[in-house]
């Protein structure tokens, strides 16, 4: 796990790449600030990622920020975890789960 990358869950609407990286900018280098928006509306998903040069300025950046408020709002900020593999969990269709012998002759 890469204990330099950080996730910021709670953000507030009007967060954008380079205002994330401006709140985090006084704990250290970073190497990579996003902030994570939705593909159909192009708004904010309401949580990003920083990306520090050490892990040192990532565990400060941590203590310091989580669950501070800003714009009215506690922002979470933890160590990122890896994305699962979400795999089929049995919901919507999937064309490599449908075949033609599955229909039911009603």
């Amino acid at each position: 796990m890469d204990k330099k990358k950080l996730y910021v869950g709670n953000l507030p609407w009007s967060m954008t790449d380079e205002s994330l990286r401006e709140l985090f900018a006084s704990y250290g280098e970073i190497t990579e600030a996003v902030v994570i928006m939705d593909r159909m509306s192009g708004r904010s998903k309401g949580f990003g990622f920083v990306t520090f040069a050490t892990e040192e300025s990532a565990e400060k950046a941590t203590a310091e920020l989580n669950n501070k408020a800003i714009e009215g709002r506690n922002i979470v900020v933890n160590t990122a975890k890896p994305k699962e593999d979400r795999g089929n969990r049995g919901g919507g269709f999937q064309r490599n789960n449908f075949r033609r012998d599955d229909r039911r002759g009603y």
